[in-house]
Order: structure tokens, then C-alpha cells, then sequence
């Protein structure tokens, strides 16, 4: 395949070898932490990727008990256990509180602050229900 022929009226485009190239590296900061890092390491050494962004807060919330600002995760969260989840996007929170209710039976909140979601996902006890041991005792 061929280059289009070039148009004599459009001037050259102009590069400047001495200026610095853009950084579009993503930066993540933190109030609590009172710190701002550079994604640098989850694209370089991590090959995060799209993911990076993600990848530091999970990694974040692991290290210190809190994401870093603007991360709010979706809580997934048992009504009558204390089983609670954290996710930041919705689909996994709402799988794990999907299984959660129809294993358990337990109904679990689904909550994301920003959006201001806030359901209940229940267990169908009439879809997929097997007595067990444990059900025929009580």
C-alpha cells in the first residue's frame, strides 16, 4: 500500500526534538495518606495496563484499611452475617451477593455511594432449591 500523495498547500508539521515528551502516566492521590504516586510501576513492572488505576487502590486498601481519594467501592454487604465485600465495579459485588444469598439464603445489600445505589439481592428460595441434611432437621 502506498502513501496519499502529499498536499503542497498544507505546511510541514513542525516537531521540536528538544521538548519533553508528554507523561501521560496516571497519578493517584490520597488526603488521608497526604501523598500522590505516579502509576509508573503498575504500567512498567505490574503490565497493569488499563487496570492500573485499579490495581493501586485494591493494592492501597490492602496496605492501609482505606482507598485513596475519588475510589468508592460498591459494599456488598450480608443482612444477617457479617460477611461483607468491597468491589470496585459493580458486576463482581453483584456476584458475590448473588452467591452469597443463594448459598446462605441470607438477603445482602448492594450499596455504591456516589450513584446512589442501594438494593437487596435475595435468594430465590424456589429456583435451584435442594433440601439438604440441615433443612430437613429443622
Amino acid at each position: 500500500m502506498s502513501n496519499p500523495p502529499r498536499d503542497p498547500d498544507r505546511p510541514e508539521a513542525a516537531v521540536d526534538e528538544a521538548a519533553d515528551p508528554a507523561d501521560n502516566t496516571p497519578t493517584v492521590t490520597c488526603s488521608q495518606c497526604d501523598r500522590t504516586w505516579a502509576l509508573e510501576y503498575e504500567l512498567d513492572a505490574l503490565y497493569a495496563g488499563n487496570q492500573a488505576f485499579e490495581q493501586f487502590a485494591l493494592d492501597h486498601k490492602r496496605h492501609t484499611g482505606h482507598f485513596p481519594d475519588d475510589v468508592t467501592p460498591w459494599i456488598a454487604d450480608c443482612d444477617r452475617c457479617p460477611a461483607t465485600e468491597q468491589y470496585l465495579d459493580e458486576e463482581p459485588a453483584r456476584r458475590w451477593a448473588e452467591t452469597h444469598a443463594r448459598h446462605t439464603t441470607h438477603p445482602v445489600s448492594l450499596t455504591h455511594k456516589p450513584s446512589d445505589v442501594a438494593v437487596t439481592v435475595a435468594a430465590d428460595e424456589t429456583q435451584d432449591a435442594v433440601p439438604t441434611a440441615e433443612h430437613d432437621a429443622e
